[in-house]
C-alpha cells in the first residue's frame, strides 16, 4: 500500500510538471492535420504530412511544414496564400489530429505500455503516468535509453528514490525516439517448511525474518535454526550460507527452511 500510494503522488506530480500545449509541438513526417481557412470552405483539408516534411494545398501546391509548430505552419500558409493573390488577410487554421512524429515508447513492467505522442515538453515521470505507472511487477528503476548524434546511452533512474527525497534533478527530458523500460522487481525464493512456498518480490534491505514472513511464516514442523541460503556469487559459484535473522536478503537468493527433528 505504501508502494501505490507513493505512485499516485509521483503520478501527480509529473501530471502537474510542464504542462506546454500541444501547439509548441514540431510538425514531422506522419503526422496527420487538418488545415481550414475561414471563409473558405472548399479550402479545408486533412492530409498526412509527408516524409519530407511537405504537405500539398490547395492553390499554393507544397508546403514545408516539418518541424514548425502548428502556429507557424498556420502563419506560413496564410503569408502564400496571400502573396500568390489567393486571398486577402487569410485566417488559417491548423489542428494536428494524429501525433506520430514525435512519441516515446513505455515498455516492461507498467500498467499501460506503448507508444505515446509528446504534446510539449514531457519528462520521464510524465511518460510513466501515461502508462498509467509501474505495474505490480515492475521495479522502482527506469531504465532510458536516448540516442542522440548517432550515440546510443542508457541512463538508470530510481524514480522511489527520487520521489521519496522529491528531488526530481533526474526526471528528464524526452524526445521523440526515447525509451523507457521497466524490468520485472528482483525476486527471492523460499521453499521447504514455509506456509506459502514460492517466489515473491524483494523489497529494499528485506532480512531473512521478513522474507519467513513473506512466505506465510514457518509450518509447525519448520524451525528458524539452520536455515540455508542458496547464492551465486559474481563469478557464478552457487555458494550455501547458514543464515540468521537479520541477513539481508540479496537478489535471486533461494531459502531453504528445514523441518524440525523434534
Amino acid at each position: 500500500m505504501k508502494r501505490l500510494a507513493m505512485w499516485v503522488m509521483a503520478g501527480m506530480l509529473a501530471l502537474l510538471a510542464q504542462t506546454a500545449g500541444a501547439a509548441d509541438v514540431l510538425l514531422g513526417a506522419g503526422d496527420v492535420v487538418k488545415v481550414s481557412v475561414y471563409g473558405n470552405q472548399d479550402l479545408t483539408l486533412e492530409t498526412r504530412v509527408s516524409e519530407a516534411g511537405t504537405i500539398t494545398f490547395p492553390l499554393i501546391g507544397t508546403v514545408e511544414v516539418g518541424g514548425l509548430t502548428a502556429a507557424a505552419a498556420e502563419k506560413k500558409i496564410g503569408s502564400m496564400l496571400e502573396t500568390g493573390g489567393f486571398i486577402r488577410k487569410a485566417q488559417v487554421n491548423l489542428l494536428v489530429t494524429s501525433l506520430q512524429s514525435a512519441q516515446v515508447s513505455v515498455l516492461g513492467q507498467v500498467n499501460r505500455p506503448g507508444r505515446y505522442p509528446i504534446e510539449g515538453k514531457r519528462t520521464l515521470m510524465d511518460m510513466l503516468a501515461l502508462a498509467g505507472g509501474l505495474g505490480a511487477e515492475g521495479a522502482d528503476t527506469v531504465s532510458l535509453i536516448r540516442k542522440r548524434n548517432g550515440t546510443t546511452t542508457k541512463e538508470t533512474i530510481d524514480v522511489v528514490d527520487m520521489v521519496r527525497g522529491t528531488d526530481f534533478t533526474r526526471d528528464f527530458e524526452v524526445v521523440g525516439g526515447d525509451i523507457l523500460y521497466v524490468e520485472r522487481a528482483p525476486r527471492f525464493y523460499i521453499y521447504g517448511e514455509v506456509q506459502r512456498p514460492g517466489t515473491f518480490r524483494l523489497e529494499r534491505q528485506m532480512t531473512l525474518l521478513q522474507a519467513l514472513s513473506t512466505g506465510g511464516g514457518l509450518t509447525p514442523r519448520g524451525t528458524e535454526r539452520g536455515i540455508r541460503i542458496k547464492r551465486r556469487d559474481a563469478k557464478g559459484v552457487l555458494q550455501v550460507i547458514e543464515a540468521k535473522q537479520d541477513d539481508l536478503v540479496q537478489v535471486d537468493d533461494v531459502i531453504y527452511v528445514k523441518e524440525s527433528l523434534f
